[in-house]
């Protein structure tokens, strides 16, 4: 018996097109459905084989695509007599969505950057105590980047083929004490250093998922510098903070079947 995990992370089944189209360099006018599609079921079943919640919306993406790809690879209709083409393309629909969301989510970066532009500009009322800041603004990373980082983890580490049985517990809740442990003395780490030590497949898996739920109670930032740079995960709150966020953390009874 497995326990499902929940998380609340904010990105959609267009967020996760719109991550496929950046990281492969899609064109948004002409959509590859064939590709996309592959791609996408990919990531749902990463999402699922970790027991994440996928919510219902990801599905009816995917029923979508499904059926958009479908209709592509029907023969095209004959010209009328004025030589134009009958129907629609089947990917309009979908491109439209994805331009207008894109365009949304470039509206709430600029005004998270002006936010910290804002943030770097001191009246002058008085002695002012200016923090240690960053050079340059970090761009949030997404769940799907995780997601990919997780899997080149995964890709990197060589187990062990072996047929000795071990009877292991592994805890999401000494993991996030470990991750904490670390944040709490260095601030900061990558995200890779953290699975250093983990030399088998659930390790990395139960590391992994206590990352999200720390992330999950906002006692850690993710981010990185750009694009398909290195992720680094911040200390988002001091140890009090830490201490009660963690006092209802309830462990999950079985670490996923995987």
């Amino acid at each position: 018996m497995t326990y499902q995990f929940k998380i609340d992370i904010f990105e959609g089944p267009l967020d996760l097109l719109l991550h496929l189209l950046k990281e492969q360099k899609m064109d948004i006018y002409d959509i590859p459905i064939a590709d996309i599609t592959r791609q996408y079921l990919q990531y749902l079943e990463m999402m699922q084989d970790l027991n994440l919640e996928v919510a219902g919306d990801y599905l009816i993406m995917a029923a979508e695509l499904a059926r958009i790809k479908s209709r592509v690879l029907l023969p095209v209709q004959p010209a009328d007599e004025e030589g134009e083409e009958q129907g629609e393309d089947p990917r309009a629909d979908l491109m439209r969505r994805l331009l207008e969301y894109q365009r949304y989510k470039e509206a709430a970066f600029e005004l998270r950057k002006r936010e910290y532009d804002r943030q770097q500009l001191f009246s002058r009322h008085g002695e002012v105590v200016v923090e240690d800041a960053a050079e340059e603004p970090l761009v949030d990373v997404t769940l799907f980047d995780l997601l990919n980082a997780y899997q080149k983890v995964l890709q990197k580490k060589s187990f062990k083929k072996d047929y000795e049985i071990k009877i292991t517990t592994l805890s999401v809740a000494d993991r996030i004490k470990y991750v904490l442990e670390i944040l709490n003395a260095s601030e900061s780490a990558t995200f890779e250093s953290l699975f250093t030590a983990a030399d088998s497949r659930q390790e990395i898996i139960v590391l992994f998922l206590a990352i999200l739920e720390l992330m999950r109670l906002r006692l850690v930032r993710v981010h990185q510098a750009g694009h398909f740079d290195a992720i680094r995960i911040y200390k988002n709150a001091d140890k009090e903070a830490q201490e009660d966020a963690l006092r209802n953390f309830e462990e999950p009874e079985k670490t996923p079947d995987l």
